[in-house]
């Protein structure tokens, strides 16, 4: 098992060959999985062929950027694409929390940072004002602090078309966007089936999580996990991000990248019919339908206070 070779797809306009399956940050800082188990875990991944390392700013309270940290730095860095993402959404707040990111992970640029959880309308019109975090976004890169920049968003396809519009308003392409694609997604508020191709039209990486959406999806007992890493494999996707807490779940990854080939309509739709009916109203995809999974809902601190201005037309 030691030497298979995870499949590598083009990131988008980037052109960087990137695994097709990606490791999930989050689930590396969690209370269950310990800082070794967490290390064997990345170190494997890598060395069996998995180069795309997912990460957050505000993943575990900063634990899963740290744990990562230390592993690249001890020999790992030039063999990942390593992402990770900020919750700010004011130029001020956007750079403070990167460059709390790049001391957490050990480094001194990231490849990729996207501006995470776009969920309202009103991040959009936040992140492109003058003084919003896309601004910082375009001072990282110019200092070399950050390759790629792109977005990430779990709610609504219409919230991430909105970013997408907002950004041609300001000139922008983004380099990448990610979105919850799985299974259920196509029967509900699906993001594969409106946003994936607009963004393969730009010619932006197509990213997908939430697989299995944590777990939930396999409660349904409509599908197994293999079936849920394949179809998202079958999307225009340049990575699927999935999230490992053990060396089995490690193993599964492998797995189904190995026995992956590319489906036709009839496979799809096989297992799309497995799912039509538990995934009608989105109760399996709690991302959508609750506040659960909205950290920066739960934590507003985070997007950084509305501008002066702005609070000032408020109170006139």
């Amino acid at each position: 098992m030691d030497h298979i070779e995870m499949p590598r797809r083009t990131l988008g306009r980037t052109g960087e060959r990137v695994s097709m399956i990606g490791l999930g940050g989050w689930h590396l800082g969690l209370k269950h999985v310990d800082a070794k188990l967490a290390d064997r875990i990345m170190r494997s991944a890598a060395d069996r062929g998995i180069n795309f390392f997912d990460n957050c700013w505000d993943y575990n309270e900063g634990e899963s950027e740290k744990r990562m940290g230390r592993m690249l730095k001890d020999g790992y860095r030039e063999r990942v694409f390593l992402m990770t993402k900020i919750d700010g959404r004011t130029k001020k707040e956007a750079m403070k929390q990167l460059e709390e990111s790049l001391k957490r992970l050990q480094v001194d640029y990231i490849d990729l940072v996207q501006h995470h959880e776009i969920l309202r309308f009103e991040d959009a019109n936040r992140v492109f004002a003058d003084d919003g975090a896309h601004a910082a976004m375009i001072e990282a890169r110019q200092q070399g602090k950050i390759k790629y920049i792109g977005f990430t968003g779990h709610k609504d396809p219409r919230v991430h078309l909105y970013m997408l519009e907002v950004a041609n308003e300001n000139g922008f392409v983004f380099d990448a966007a990610q979105m919850p694609l799985n299974v259920m997604d196509a029967h509900y508020r699906s993001f594969a089936n409106m946003v994936v191709p607009e963004l393969v039209k730009l010619n932006t990486a197509v990213l997908g999580m939430k697989s299995m959406a944590n777990g939930q999806i396999l409660r349904s007992h409509t599908v197994t996990p293999i079936e849920c890493l394949h179809y998202a494999l079958n999307l225009e996707t340049a990575v699927v991000i999935t999230g490992i807490d053990s060396m089995e779940i490690l193993d599964q990854a492998f797995e189904a990248a190995r026995t992956f080939h590319p489906m036709n309509a009839t496979e799809v739709e096989r297992i799309l019919a497995k799912t039509r009916q538990a995934a009608s109203r989105g109760e399996f995809e709690l991302f959508k339908t609750t506040s659960l999974y909205d950290g920066t809902a739960q934590n507003p601190k985070w997007l950084g206070e509305e501008p002066e201005r702005l609070r000032a037309l408020v109170s006139a």
